[in-house]
């Protein structure tokens, strides 16, 4: 047992520089646990997927995009601001956003950070998401709303792989209870949305407008490219 660890030990040394890593193993010696050791080991090596963002103003396609990515066997996160917004009608409140834009996006921000932290966990080339976290002080900048600070920090710690943007397209716009926004709205919160995410630092990927199966095709050619 003890010629298997030290091997364990010699081929992670010679793989990484990373004083961490041997840390971590040396540690689980001592400890004294086969199986902590081989579990740590695979996730020492396991890489975390790319974070995929899709973006766009209400209305623009983005949760069809998704489903259809996840029915070709992508992994996909899926988009959480109707489930906040439907626990708060539960609760009395019509319009959370509205009524406390604050409580509303702390609880979008939250999420979103959940959402973003659990990529570790999948085993994948690419994590798709439905908006991502730069949504919550971008929506708050639209509507003049000050915000705490750490918003933007957590915006800034914690950056997406690669952003598209899906364009306003009014054939295709539908108002609903969870969807208050008028075109007009989404067309304007369209161009926050691109000028917000790079100053972000993203270079943001403009997607054309198309049937699904050619924005899907775009995405996933895009990625190819920039392996």
């Amino acid at each position: 047992m003890g010629f298997v660890l030290l091997k364990l030990v010699l081929i992670l040394e010679c793989q990484s520089k990373r004083s961490q890593r041997l840390c971590i193993i040396r540690s689980l010696i001592r400890i004294g646990s086969a199986q902590w050791i081989i579990a740590t080991c695979m996730n020492l090596h396991h890489k975390t997927p790319k974070r995929i963002a899709i973006i766009g103003g209400p209305g623009t396609g983005k949760s069809t995009l998704i489903h259809a990515l996840e029915a070709d066997g992508h992994s996909c996160m899926h988009e959480i601001s109707r489930d906040i917004i439907l626990e708060a009608q539960k609760e009395g409140i019509e319009q959370l956003f509205l009524s406390d834009p604050i409580l509303f996006s702390q609880k979008l921000l939250e999420g979103r950070l959940q959402q973003f932290q659990d990529a570790s966990v999948y085993k994948t080339n690419h994590l798709f998401y439905d908006r991502g976290l730069p949504d919550v002080p971008i929506y708050m900048d639209y509507l003049g709303t000050e915000y705490p600070n750490h918003f933007t920090e957590t915006c800034r710690d914690n950056k997406y792989d690669m952003v598209f943007l899906l364009p306003p397209w009014q054939e295709i716009y539908q108002q609903d209870n969870e969807r208050y926004e008028s075109f007009e709205i989404a067309t304007k919160l369209y161009t926050y949305l691109k000028e917000g995410y790079k100053k972000f630092g993203y270079a943001v990927i403009e997607v054309p407008i198309g049937t699904v199966v050619k924005r899907k095709q775009f995405i996933l050619e895009t990625l190819q490219k920039n392996r």
